[in-house]
Order: structure tokens, then sequence, then C-alpha cells
């Protein structure tokens, strides 16, 4: 720990909470209108990510490195969305707003992991689609089952390393009033939280963040723009159409992470300090939005899991 943090604590003399008020709401009018529409939206996130894994993991013709990765992707979907949902719902529409102080700081742990491994999950599949595409030939032997395990296994690893030291950190902080002012437990409530300057705990998320948006995101668009390229050089125009197509879906769930976190710097490089209600509103849609795209994306334009699903549900042939 830093010596500004440590002065920090040293200088507190309140009592730690045993829990939490969330309050984010509490300014905002309809509150079971918003209830109702973000459990459906966690409803349909947790039905499509749930219906991937079954039918990929069910399925022995799918158990092949592209759709490890969608499964472990849906997997993450349903931990980043739950995280922050089940808060939100609970609020809402059942009006409990408390939450045990080792339930939230465990809630800032899941949500923080769920968005890094999200970001190294999307990586991977734009490494996964990069090999496919340039090196088709050569694919089954770059990307086998086990190297592509151990890829996610490693990306694991590093977020469960990364957040745990945010965890870390923020149980070390007093916290002598239990209100959070936000709509869920993430590191930035819990830190605003403590009666503590929260200028000094800025430093590692920020580290983290700038990894995920200046170190995994140009990696991603390089990876896309290689792809581009190369379909087109293809030489047959339906082949290339539908490897396009592919592209294309495989980019949108990278902009519906991405994009909200990038408003989010923008506006505060040109100087822009976002009330509460906007940036509840960002947390919101960077939360529930890619959780429900991901897996309408993988799912609608991939002919073999639609396929297996028409024939898990319906018994059709593929």
């Amino acid at each position: 720990m830093r010596d500004d943090q440590r002065m920090s604590l040293v200088n507190f003399s309140g009592q730690n909470v045993v829990e939490f008020t969330i309050t984010g709401f509490d300014h905002l009018p309809y509150h079971k209108l918003m209830g109702t529409v973000i459990l459906l939206a966690y409803c349909l996130a947790l039905l499509g990510s749930t219906t991937n894994i079954c039918v990929i993991s069910t399925d022995r013709r799918l158990h092949r490195p592209m759709y490890l990765l969608i499964c472990n992707l849906a997997l993450v979907d349903i931990m980043f969305s739950t995280s922050a949902s089940t808060t939100m719902i609970s609020v809402l529409l059942a009006g409990d707003k408390t939450v045990s102080y080792n339930s939230c700081l465990s809630r800032v742990f899941i949500y923080h992991l769920g968005d890094i491994t999200q970001c190294l999950a999307l990586s991977l599949m734009a490494l996964d689609r990069t090999v496919a595409i340039s090196k088709p030939l050569r694919y089954a032997t770059i990307l086998t089952n086990q190297r592509v395990f151990l890829l996610v296994v490693v990306s694991w690893l590093l977020g469960i390393a990364c957040i745990g030291k945010l965890a870390y950190i923020a149980d070390q902080l007093p916290h002598c009033q239990p209100v959070i002012k936000y709509i869920f437990c993430d590191y930035a409530a819990f830190i605003r939280a403590a009666c503590v300057d929260p200028a000094p705990y800025w430093f590692v998320p920020s580290i983290i963040a700038l990894w995920l948006i200046a170190g995994q995101l140009p990696l991603i668009l390089l990876s896309y723009g290689k792809l581009v390229f190369t379909v087109l050089r293809l030489p047959s125009t339906e082949k290339g159409g539908r490897t396009f197509r592919t592209v294309i879906s495989h980019f949108i769930p990278v902009v519906c992470y991405y994009a909200p976190k990038l408003v989010s710097v923008l506006l505060t490089r040109v100087g822009v300090r976002l009330n509460l209600t906007e940036r509840n509103a960002l947390l919101i849609i960077s939360t529930l939005v890619p959780s429900l795209i991901n897996p309408s994306v993988y799912c609608l334009q991939n002919k073999e899991i639609r396929g297996a699903v028409l024939r898990c549900v319906w018994g059709w042939p593929a």
C-alpha cells in the first residue's frame, strides 16, 4: 500500500459498517418500470448465455476452439450481468436497499472480474478469427482445444490477480457512513463510500483501465483490420461476403463493450463531468447491453449453433 494511502487510514477515527444502503435510484421516478425493464433484459441475457453454454457443452460437434471461446464468453456474461443486475432488481422491485459488507465486497470482485475477463475473451475471439481466416489451412494445428483452454485459464488467472488487488485495497478502507450513492457495488462506489480521500486509490484501477483500452483495444482493432484486408482479397465474391458478415457480427460485441468506456474517457478528457444519473445510465448500459447482445449475435449469426438449438428444442434437422 502506498504512503499516502497509509496516511489516510491513520487519520481515520470512525467505525466500519456491516451493511450498506444503495441510494442511487432514490432521486429517480418509475422504480417499478425501470426494475421491470432491467429484469427483462437480465432474463433474456441469462437465457441466451445459458442456451449457448448448454448447446455447446452437449453437442460434441461443437467442441472446437471457436465454440469453446463462445462458451467462455457466455459464462463471463452471466457472471458480469448477475453481479450488478441482482442488486438493481432487488432495490427497484423488492424495495430492499441494503446489502451486507461482505456481499458488497464480493460483488465488487465478481463485477470487475467479469469486466476484465470479458475484455480478454473478446481479444481471444479476435485472435481465433484472425487465425481462422488468415491461415485456414493451419488453423487446426495452431489453435487446438488444449491451447485455447490454456489461454482461457490464463485470462481468468490474470483477471483474478488484477481484481484481487483491487478487492484487497477496497477491503482495507474504513467506512463510517453505510451509504452507497450509486446503483450497485463496484470499486468506484465502494471507494467513494469510505471515510478517506479517494484520489490515491484510483492509481491501480487507472493502470488496469489503461491496459484494457490502450492495450487490448488496439490489438483487437488490428486483428479485425487484418481480417477485413484478407476478406477483400478473397477471389470468391460469395465466400468473401459470407466471411465479411461473420467479421462484422464478431465486431458488434467489441463495439458494445468498449463504446460506453470510450464515451466516459472522452467526456472526462474534454472536461465534462458526469452527474450521478448520467454515470448510472452508463453503468447500466455497459453492464446489460453486452450481455444481452453477445448471445444473440453468436447464436443467431452462427448456423451450427442455430442448428443445434433446433435439434435440441424441436428435433429439426440441422
